[in-house]
């Protein structure tokens, strides 16, 4: 409708409106809308859109110009009649491109007759409107008259309809859940990962690339996946930048990743999944080009926009309005609901097509929506309701045991609870995930759980509680045969130091072919000594083969367990109480300075312009009120030469500087005298 409005300039009559390719009830529906939104309003020869409307809907991206003068499309039709086939196609192929092209070499001020060219024949039919040399616009009543006398080639008011196909809405709940428990075993993977091995932030912002490559990695998932998960993790307070042990700025897991951790799988899926739905950042563009051609990394701060969290919401509308049963057909179900977005907010910036498909995307990576369609629990996520107690009966329970099999392997029948997971997880290395996952024992997985602190006694122990089954006998070997070779040479500071009780172990070190370079010497048949550093020589006599544990000072074992990271929540992100307080804080102060500046406007003295108080003057009406404590009307000029009116109860005057109570800024403050252009009293009552 505005579209037509524009094109005709005013109409409100039916036979004008008749361009809007839609039914009249629909048209007048659409006029009575843009007159309650003041869009359009009634002169007394029509409704006119507002001054502003044009320029604003050609900025958007409108296919239609408005009429040029004495433009009648009944006039370009008749004219369209005369082109020839190639002039025709050209005159549809510049509408279809936006109405504006260039004329290269043809040439203008030609009649029909003389034209040669396709270009030049539309310029003497006047189908176009040169607006300088080199560019021609196509004017509203061609465009019109091209559609068939419409503003559009389609109907405006048929919404576009969805492709969908069926499906068991059981199958789609269930398959969402598996991918809300995947989501959320992941992104505690990752961040456990970074509490000890925490990415660098970028000096602009953001996670490099590297990072997010091996966190894929890790996770055995796609690069947009895992900036996904990132993204989530951030959006939902558990990442933040903070300093590490040297200071340097890092990505770490906050303060409440902990508490996280402790909650059931479908509270903190739900965080995540709110979080996502709130969030206005925008993770399926990251890794595209930015207009200068520079690649977006996950976590920079200008990848947000104010339109993701509302293209978030209308999909996933869409998706809630299908039939229960019903989800998007494969291959045509999503420009399907492209369209129908895009037919609800056509104004809408060019990526909010990319934001849609994004958010089909992202929805299934998370378990919002399954197979194409939306869960239950999604349907409870976009409703505000309790999604947690929606997804509990649809996730696996958690199980306290494993099953250990001969080869060396450990079978968990389901998820882990969580604190066991962690524990599992140190002492063997996860081979495969899924319904089932499956734990490999190594001797490098065994000495990780020495390094931690444990002895083999605790090993065995935890194995043994943990197993339904019997320990194989291969098991026992391997932890007895790591625990026997750990911690049988001690590395001290020489630069280094190494001492065992087993002087053939030390003869077969110090005579390795591949430890040369360590520059070992022996000092006594139990002690050598290395002019390498500890944190270089550890892991080099790793790579021969040792299992070398270091000594502190006092002759102890030094365990090498990885500190835990943490960073804090950021304030302007945490919806605690201390931030309601503030908020409330500032609204009171904001309503104290409109209050004390609606009462300083009415105590203005009514003063001739120009006239201004002298300082003895203002100085004695200051006085005068500070003895007898009443507040008084001052005019004051700042620093910047600013004039400001106030209400203040003076405390006292000297060295030049008057003491008040502000009323606008609820403070004590000092005022130069010299700087008050005026002094008057002020009723109490006011």
């Amino acid at each position: 409708m505005l579209d037509a409005l524009v094109v005709t300039g005013q109409t409100s009559d039916f036979p004008r409106i008749s361009i809007v390719h839609a039914d009249r009830e629909n048209v007048a529906a659409a006029l009575e809308r843009l007159t309650g939104l003041a869009l359009v309003w009634e002169s007394s020869t029509g409704l006119r859109p507002l001054s502003a409307v044009p320029d604003a809907l050609i900025g958007a991206g409108s296919r239609v110009r408005p009429f040029s003068a004495a433009g009648d499309p009944a006039d370009a039709e008749r004219r369209l009649a005369l082109l020839s086939p190639r002039a025709r196609a050209l005159l549809e192929h510049l509408d279809n491109g936006g109405g504006e092209g260039t004329t290269g070499g043809a040439r203008t001020g030609l009649s029909p007759e003389q034209a040669e060219t396709p270009v030049e024949e539309l310029l003497a039919h006047q189908l176009l409107v040169a607006r300088d040399r080199t560019t021609v616009l196509l004017p509203g009543e061609v465009a019109v008259a091209l559609r068939g006398g419409h503003t559009t080639a389609e109907p405006v008011d048929v919404v576009p309809p969805l492709a969908t196909s069926d499906r068991d809405a059981a199958l789609i709940d269930r398959g969402a859940a598996g991918a809300a428990f995947e989501t959320v075993r992941r992104i505690e993977l990752l961040l456990d990962l970074w509490s000890t091995e925490p990415p660098t932030v970028l000096r602009a912002g953001g996670l490099g690339v590297r990072d997010l490559k091996a966190a894929a990695a890790y996770l055995q998932v796609s690069e947009p996946t895992a900036a996904l998960l990132v993204e989530v993790a951030f959006a939902a307070d558990l990442l933040a930048a903070g300093p590490n042990h040297e200071g340097d700025p890092c990505w770490l897991p906050s303060d409440a990743f902990d508490g996280w951790c402790g909650q059931p799988v479908e509270q903190r899926w739900e965080r995540i999944a709110r979080a996502w739905l709130q969030s206005a950042r925008m993770p399926a563009l990251i890794g595209s080009r930015d207009p200068v051609g520079k690649a977006r990394n996950a976590l920079v701060p200008d990848l947000a926009s104010v339109f993701a969290s509302e293209a978030r919401r209308m999909t996933l509308a869409e998706l809630a309005g299908l039939e229960p049963g019903q989800v998007l057909a494969t291959g045509t179900g999503v420009p399907s609901l492209v369209a129908r977005v895009a037919w609800q907010r056509p104004r809408r910036p060019r990526f909010r097509d990319d934001l849609v498909v994004g958010t089909l995307e992202e929805a299934a990576t998370l378990g919002v929506s399954g197979l194409g369609g939306l869960a239950r629990h999604g349907r409870a996520l976009l409703d505000d309701e309790d999604a947690a107690a929606v997804l509990a009966p649809l996730l696996p329970s958690p199980v306290d045991h494993v099953l250990l099999q001969a080869d060396l392997t450990a079978v968990a029948p389901g998820p882990l609870e969580a604190g066991l997971a962690r524990r599992v997880q140190l002492v063997a290395d996860v081979e495969s995930r899924g319904g089932a996952t499956v734990y490999r024992f190594t001797p490098t997985s065994v000495r990780r759980a020495f390094d931690s602190g444990w002895t083999s006694g605790e090993v065995h122990s935890f194995i043994a509680e943990i197993s339904r089954t019997p320990v194989p006998q291969p098991l026992t070997y391997l932890v007895d045969d790591t625990a026997r070779t750990f911690g049988n040479i001690r590395v001290g500071m020489a630069e280094a130091f190494l001492r065992a009780d087993d002087t053939a172990a030390l003869a077969e070190l110090l005579h390795h072919p591949k430890a040369a370079s360590l520059g070992l010497r022996q000092i006594a048949p139990t002690v050598l000594v290395s002019s390498t550093p500890v944190d270089i020589l550890l892991p080099r006599l790793r790579d021969l083969g040792v299992a070398p544990v270091v000594e502190s000072p006092d002759g102890t074992v030094r365990v090498a367990r990885r500190d835990v990271q943490r960073c804090r929540t950021p304030r302007s992100r945490r919806a605690d109480g201390l931030t309601i307080a503030r908020e409330q804080a500032h609204v009171a102060q904001v309503v104290t300075a409109i209050r004390a500046g609606d009462r300083a406007a009415a105590s203005r003295p009514v003063v001739p312009a120009g006239t201004v108080s002298s300082p003895s003057s203002s100085l004695a009406a200051l006085r005068a009120a500070i003895e007898t404590r009443s507040p008084v009307w001052i005019g004051y000029v700042d620093n910047h030469g600013t004039s400001s009116e106030r209400i203040i109860d003076p405390v006292r005057v000297e060295g030049g500087h008057l003491t008040a109570y502000d009323h606008r800024s609820d403070d004590i403050r000092s005022f130069a005298v010299h700087r008050i252009t005026a002094v008057r009293a002020v009723d109490r009552r006011g």
